[in-house]
């Protein structure tokens, strides 16, 4: 009966909230120039703790569970709502005002065999291998990385493809309230919650109770649906290993 209790008020979201931690804001652009991730290189505003080390990165770039990301900037006092339900963060080499780290000379990547507009769904026709000068950072090395995502902004034909420009398309509408789940062993518990952002299937939103106005951090597995609990942590961790592959 604890149990039941205490992951019906997880659900209902009716704890008092958190003690609030200092604001900060992912930058535009995430640059780290020496292979050590800090919090610095990822926020703005993060002042002392913008010193704390969260990843290493020893390739071109490291891509980084934003869920992961949220927590560690908690632990150091930050607070990062991640209100645009972002799923990775990708961290590539350079500094801010230079070029950042990418492969160059006559390298062959994935380019988009025809112009594609912001919101289209990436077709495995959409794609093509070329020889290009300059490779970005984040170019992925296999299509199935990009089909089925949707584009964020247009692309043109004969560009390099990079992971950037492509999301999860969206299933849920930013203000629309949806099903969220939690499901453990025999106890499944659902409620109804106000979507704080738009997402695909896969991504992290917050999710807010229409009567309690309490938020917590849900993800996507349908249109209208989002879980909790140890199936969202399954989908992050999948997440993960797919971005990383």
């Amino acid at each position: 009966m604890t149990r039941v209790l205490i992951l019906a008020a997880v659900l209902a979201l009716a704890a008092a909230p958190a003690l609030a931690g200092q604001p900060v804001t992912l930058k535009a652009e995430t640059l780290d120039a020496d292979g050590v991730v800090t919090l610095g290189d990822l926020f703005d505003g993060a002042g002392a703790a913008g010193q704390i080390a969260i990843a290493a990165r020893s390739g071109a770039s490291v891509m980084l569970d934003a869920g992961a990301v949220q927590g560690a900037a908690r632990r150091a006092g930050l607070d990062w709502p991640n209100a645009e339900g972002i799923r990775r963060v990708v961290v590539r080499g350079g500094a801010l005002g230079g070029a950042a780290s990418a492969t160059r000379g006559n390298v062959e990547v994935l380019t988009y065999a025809r112009n594609l507009g912001a919101g289209e769904i990436v077709q495995p026709q959409d794609l093509a291998w070329a020889k290009v000068a300059a490779a970005p950072a984040d170019a992925p090395g296999d299509a199935d990385a990009v089909i089925g995502l949707a584009a964020k902004r247009p692309l043109r034909a004969g560009s390099a493809v990079a992971l950037r420009d492509v999301a999860a398309a969206q299933v849920v509408k930013s203000g629309e309230l949806i099903s969220v789940t939690y499901r453990d062993g025999g106890i499944s518990l659902t409620l109804q919650g106000k979507a704080m952002a738009a997402a695909g299937v896969g991504e992290a939103l917050n999710v807010q109770n229409p009567a309690s106005k309490k938020i917590i951090q849900a993800v996507v597995i349908g249109p209208g649906q989002a879980v909790v609990g140890p199936a969202a942590d399954l989908m992050k961790a999948s997440a993960t290993r797919y971005a990383l592959r």
